[in-house]
């Protein structure tokens, strides 16, 4: 009987230890990522490197579910660039070309008009009430590369109900 008793108390030991060990690999897994994404963010000057497309704004050069790397660096920003900037009031950042550049002689500061490629107009419809247009402070980074479809398990994540139900 005493062989039992060593057995139970082995295999509890046993997965105390897996437990522990599953709860360690996990744990170096998120810190690996969050090191990785901070890395990323000291690399790139951005503060977010990675972006996902969430609309057809874009189309055809990127459409929804694109995954977009992103870079931010002191080099003017041009005309025909694409920016991914964030407006005050809103929380979701918005990937748009620049349409126009205006830099103003006497302080140095940059204004910036952007338009979605498949948008009739500009975006002055998507700033902040009054404004009318965008400043170094609002953009979050350039579009140098992108992934595409990659990102359409963030959108099914957070559009489906089912899938937000049970990621939760």
């Amino acid at each position: 009987m005493e062989w039992v008793a060593e057995t139970v108390e082995s295999i509890k030991s046993f997965q105390i230890r897996k437990a522990l060990n599953d709860a360690v690999s996990f744990g170096m897994i998120i810190s690996s990522a969050l090191i990785i994404w901070k890395a990323l963010m000291c690399i790139t000057g951005s503060e977010s490197p990675v972006v996902v497309v969430l609309t057809g704004s874009m189309e055809p050069g990127f459409k929804r579910g694109d995954i977009l790397f992103l870079h931010m660096n002191n080099d003017p920003i041009r005309a025909g660039e694409i920016i991914v900037y964030n407006v005050d009031g809103r929380s979701i950042p918005i990937v748009h070309r620049v349409i126009k550049v205006h830099e103003r002689k006497d302080t140095g500061e940059v204004n910036i008009l952007t338009k979605g490629d498949a948008n009739p107009g500009d975006d002055i419809g998507l700033y902040a009430p009054g404004q009318r247009w965008l400043e170094q402070r609002h953009i979050m980074g350039r579009a140098v590369g992108f992934l595409p479809y990659v990102g359409w398990v963030t959108i099914i994540m957070t559009e489906k109900p089912i899938v937000k139900y049970f990621s939760n």
